[in-house]
């Protein structure tokens, strides 16, 4: 994974925020990253108020803090500037939101089947042609994650490894493993998908919203 024009600092701290909550090995793994290196940074962003460490059911992971998502935002900005690439990613930012809208259907059609007068009946998964319709859909929309991640990589390497990690999710479901569409605690199909919706908002800056 190319991470060469990003900072090691701006690595560890966006690598916080877009998992949410995870442990030290989790952090540095998502951009292959020293876990000794990471491990001091983590600890002097705790020191700096950005990240705070909590312990949920046996499980202790870092989060960010309001000023850590600040200081996420203005590392994002200097390097995005510095890049001299903001045109390209909101190029790219352009072209994703209708194939998300597409996703976020597909994904919906996975987790609801109406059944007679219930339009939000819970999908069982006992229709396979229903099911196989959206894991097409599922499969057409990953096919253009790779011409976009090629695209925003020319000038933001770290956005590397988005449509294989997706690939490899929707692999999985193709072979039947079905939590690989929407499964939490695995590198499933909307996990990638979130996560790369949320890097290109907060590399440009935007919220989250209608239209985004």
């Amino acid at each position: 994974m190319p991470t060469d024009r990003s900072s090691p600092a701006l690595l560890t701290l966006h690598a916080v925020r877009l998992l949410g909550f995870a442990d030290t090995p989790r952090v540095a793994a998502r951009y292959r990253l020293d876990t000794t290196r990471t491990a001091s940074l983590l600890e002097d962003f705790r020191a700096g108020g950005w990240v705070t460490r909590s312990e949920f059911a046996g499980t202790g992971g870092w989060s960010l803090t309001d000023s850590g998502r600040a200081e996420d935002e203005r590392l994002l900005a200097d390097e995005l500037s510095a890049s001299g690439g903001r045109a390209v990613v909101a190029r790219v930012h352009a072209s994703f939101v209708p194939l998300n809208a597409r996703f976020q259907q597909a994904v919906t059609r996975w987790q609801l089947r109406p059944v007679g007068g219930n339009a939000f009946a819970a999908n069982d998964h006992t229709d396979f042609r229903w099911d196989d319709r959206v894991i097409a859909s599922l499969r057409s929309v990953g096919r253009r994650l790779g011409a976009l991640e090629d695209d925003v990589t020319q000038v933001l390497p770290r956005f590397s490894g988005y449509a294989a990690r997706y690939d490899a999710a929707i692999a999985r479901v193709v072979a039947g493993q079905h939590q690989w569409v929407d499964g939490v605690g695995t590198d499933s199909c909307h996990l990638v998908w979130f996560q790369l919706h949320e890097d290109l908002l907060a590399t440009l800056g935007l919220e989250r919203g209608a239209g985004r």
